[in-house]
């Protein structure tokens, strides 16, 4: 029998969102998060580049607001823009009262510009922003009582009480992994809060951890959650290029502080692609290194900040520095090899500006959801900056309704009495290889109606595949992963199908134009074919 867990908020994701989400409501109620490994496993922790938000009086949030816009290509939402703008500064005012001590100059924040912003507002801690706050927000959760923080859990399904019969739509919980011990838990709440990330680990380069499977995405569209937009993922232009080093990014602060992208010849090319050059927003500039590459039949071009003095590069990007010395490459004195990878996934749940889902009981912050911020392009540092104001305006709703009663019944434990241990699961390892691969040929940088026909086609056939062997075997961690990205796969692919022009990031070269009027592509459930939601047994 599977071991039951109950709290009055299930948080699924120890990243900033969720973690901030977690320290709101902690003194209201029971909070417990729920994580696959550490606080490194989530993308957040990885965020290089800082903060942005509106600090300074040459600065203003319209200013912000328009250039969100800009880089949104049409899509954003002009009300939620400014909701986040103007809540950026006491989001910020938050994190330094909880201990992070982002980069000063004199008695002001050190302000560094990147792509797509008319002004320097990007606070940050050197070159490792992301992992500053995860690891304070990371601490404050550990030291607070009300949160219980759970680690080596991989979230199964959302537990819609539709679906069991008898009950109104309501989320009252999720199927999970224990990943030590390879049994699935039953953690009920009376509310739940997807803080996911996103889903880049579905293209075979990606500047994302492991983690980055869209579990949240694809767990809210099985429960009848509509998502938004999934055809917009973000590549970010220049990751370290190198065989042994992965697909490390290099922060977009290196351009912003005169980092230059040229050819193996020496030669610049992006003032040929746009006036800001390599301040253009990540759409533009990676569109233009993928299309030198291709052009020249390149792997890589080169980003030179080695003229800038040797204290400058070490004081202001140190960890790149380093990271990029166990390769051989002085960063002082040469320039570094880089390529686009896949980024940011600009889609998700769609969700509302406190970021409830269409599931009642169910809330969606960060980059698992669809606010409206982002739009067609999401503008350099807005990511760090919707965690944290999406974490507080949900959990100021989640707050204003805990004294509702939620009447929960007491839910079913998961039913294995029908599967057996897989004896290949070389079959799940070759799909999920196959579907990152084709997915990166078929629906990257650069895209065609008859590349997207062909995605779909072997989309369609590891379905059938998948959804057999999660039909008969037991679950692991491998399988779960894959069943989501796939979920993501087919979402990402309908709705760049469906989108007939190019906008932001999002090129088809059989649609080069850009429609007048933008808008949303939003997905609805019931109108694609779904994998088997979940395994309940109807003992309670």
């Amino acid at each position: 029998m599977s071991q039951r867990f109950s709290t009055d908020v299930l948080i699924i994701g120890g990243g900033a969102a969720g973690l901030s989400a977690a320290l709101q409501l902690a003194d209201h109620a029971r909070v417990t998060v729920l994580s696959k490994g550490d606080e490194t496993t989530g993308s957040s922790h990885w965020a290089q580049g800082g903060v942005a938000a509106v600090t300074t009086s040459v600065d203003s949030f319209d200013q912000h607001a328009d250039d969100t816009i800009a880089a949104g290509a049409g899509l954003c939402d002009p009300d939620i823009v400014h909701f986040t703008v103007e809540n950026a500064p006491a989001a910020i005012a938050r994190l330094t009262q909880m201990g992070v001590a982002f980069d000063q100059e004199g008695n002001e924040f050190h302000l560094t510009r990147e792509g797509g912003h008319s002004q320097r507002r990007v606070l940050h801690v050197a070159d490792a922003t992301g992992k500053a706050i995860t690891q304070t927000l990371t601490q404050r959760a550990l030291d607070h009582p009300n949160i219980e923080f759970i680690t080596d859990r991989l979230a199964i399904d959302l537990i819609n009480l539709s679906r069991l019969g008898r009950y109104p739509s309501r989320c009252a919980g999720a199927y999970v992994l224990n990943r030590d011990t390879g049994h699935v838990e039953v953690f009920q709440a009376n509310y739940v809060v997807l803080a996911t990330g996103g889903a880049s680990k579905v293209y075979l380069y990606t500047s994302n951890p492991d983690s980055s499977t869209g579990d949240g995405i694809a767990m809210a569209w099985r429960a009848g959650c509509r998502v938004a937009n999934m055809e917009f993922n973000q590549f970010h232009p220049t990751c370290l290029y190198h065989p042994h080093a992965g697909s490390y990014l290099i922060s977009e602060a290196v351009r912003g502080e005169g980092g230059v992208l040229s050819l193996a010849s020496g030669e610049r090319f992006m003032a040929r692609f746009d006036s800001r050059a390599e301040l253009a927003p990540r759409d533009i500039v990676a569109r233009a290194i993928d299309h030198e590459m291709k052009r020249l039949g390149e792997d890589c071009v080169y980003l030179d900040i080695s003229h800038r003095p040797s204290e400058f590069i070490h004081s202001h990007f140190p960890n790149i520095a380093q990271h990029c010395s166990r390769f051989g490459i002085d960063i002082t004195r040469e320039p570094i090899p880089v390529v686009p990878a896949a980024h940011y996934t600009c889609g998700g749940v769609l969700v509302d500006r406190y970021g409830r889902t269409d599931l009642p009981g169910l809330f969606a912050i960060g980059e698992v959801s669809y606010t409206g911020l982002h739009g067609a392009n999401r503008l350099a540092s807005n990511s760090l900056l919707e965690c944290l104001v999406f974490a507080q305006s949900s959990a100021e709703r989640i707050i204003s309704q805990l004294d509702r009663p939620t009447d929960l019944p007491r839910l079913p434990h998961w039913d294995e009495s029908k599967v057996t241990d897989a004896d290949e699961n070389i079959v799940i390892s070759h799909n999920w290889d196959e579907l990152r691969r084709f997915m990166w040929d078929y629906v990257g940088i650069v895209r065609t109606n008859k590349r997207l026909e062909r995605a779909q086609h072997r989309i369609d056939l590891l379905k059938q595949e998948v959804n057999e062997y999660y039909a008969h075997y037991r679950i692991n961690d491998d399988l779960i992963e894959l069943r989501n990205l796939l979920h993501v796969a087919d979402l990402i692919v309908r709705s760049a199908m469906q989108r007939t022009e190019s906008r932001g990031l999002h090129f088809n070269r059989d649609y080069p134009h850009t429609n007048e009027h933008a808008a949303d592509t939003i997905m609805f459930p019931g109108n694609l074919d779904q994998l088997d939601m979940m395994r309940p047994s109807r003992q309670a």
